[in-house]
């Protein structure tokens, strides 16, 4: 019989967890009665807006790079992302005593660029629908002798981002479902790979934008599909093909995935902030908008959210969700 070894194990997110004990934040877990009575269900918000460089991302980031070796560490780390990937290599490099290359796309907000740049990383830019920024990151890497570390397809950073989740189950104890918006995978991977190992029974919900339903697609066909760049407000998940590393975890554990809409999104990002007082970004609205809409369907008792991320500047928060907005 032929076993595959999957790329991220249980215990592999619970050393990332004591790699990242004083270095990451352990975000909140907020609760709303408002939000209960709305679903018909007990929520439970996993608040990683509240996460260092404003989402999930520095976990995975700093426990993939706190693990390079000295000399590697001396020439630095390259990274590609539409920004919050970005600026977790940034400032995990900059936590680590090296430097950070960023390949990013040219209609990046500018608050996500700004930050990137803020943490001492060199930006380098590209066309979203034209370029491949993983061909331009790896010439980067083997021109400047840079360890690239990618945004989700990578064992240790599907590990760390992994951490939000067995934080949140620590804290709240056994949930029936956990939703978690769906990028490249690596927080769904990570996040089901440690929830499924402590609580068998647990619903894995992903959460995507109608417009970029590729992991919905490539699930349904049993294969990785791609589908054309996607334009969503929800810009951390405009992807066109999940990772491979993370499907082979995702195809295994993932009990169903939920599509919301740009409009559903905008209404989750007001609801949080009028109800909840938490700013949060398009991508980490969309399982909030789920519950919201009733598009995730029936809600057992106990639920649990993982709000990726709150990185939005006020021009861009108010233009996506002030009067009139479109």
């Amino acid at each position: 019989m032929t076993t595959t070894t999957p790329p991220v194990t249980a215990d592999d997110v619970r050393d990332a967890a004591a790699r990242l004990e004083g270095v990451a934040h352990r975000t909140p877990v907020l609760r709303s009665r408002t939000l209960d009575a709305l679903v018909g269900a007990e929520v439970h918000l996993k608040c990683e807006n509240f996460q260092r460089v404003g989402a999930f991302k520095f976990r995975g980031a700093y426990n993939a790079a706190s693990r390079l070796g000295p000399e590697q560490l001396s020439r630095g780390i390259a990274a590609y992302s539409s920004g919050n990937h970005a600026q977790a290599v940034a400032l995990a490099a900059r936590e680590l005593g090296t430097t950070a290359v960023i390949v990013m796309p040219e209609d990046a907000p500018p608050s996500k660029r700004a930050a990137t740049a803020g943490y001492g990383a060199e930006i380098v830019t590209y066309d979203r629908y034209t370029g491949d920024r993983v061909a331009i990151a790896e010439a980067l890497a083997a021109e400047r002798g840079l360890a690239l570390i990618p945004p989700y397809e990578h064992p240790h950073v599907m590990a760390g981002q992994g951490t939000a989740a067995l934080e949140l189950l620590e804290e709240s104890g056994e949930l029936d479902a956990l939703l978690t918006p769906v990028g490249g995978g690596g927080l769904m991977a990570g996040s089901a790979t440690v929830a499924k190992d402590l609580y068998p029974g647990i619903r894995m919900i992903g959460v995507e934008p109608e417009a970029g339903d590729d992991t919905k697609r490539s699930l349904e066909a049993g294969r990785r599909v791609s589908i054309p760049v996607p334009h969503t407000i929800a810009d951390g998940q405009a992807l066109h093909t999940p990772g491979e590393l993370t499907f082979s975890v995702n195809e295994r554990l993932l009990d169903g995935i939920v599509l919301v809409g740009d409009d559903e999104i905008r209404d989750a990002m007001r609801f949080a902030f009028e109800r909840l007082k938490i700013v949060v970004e398009p991508s980490g609205a969309t399982p909030l908008a789920a519950l919201l809409t009733g598009r995730a369907g029936p809600l057992p008792r106990r639920v649990g959210v993982i709000v990726s991320g709150g990185n939005v500047d006020a021009e861009r928060f108010a233009a996506l969700c002030g009067p009139g907005a479109v």
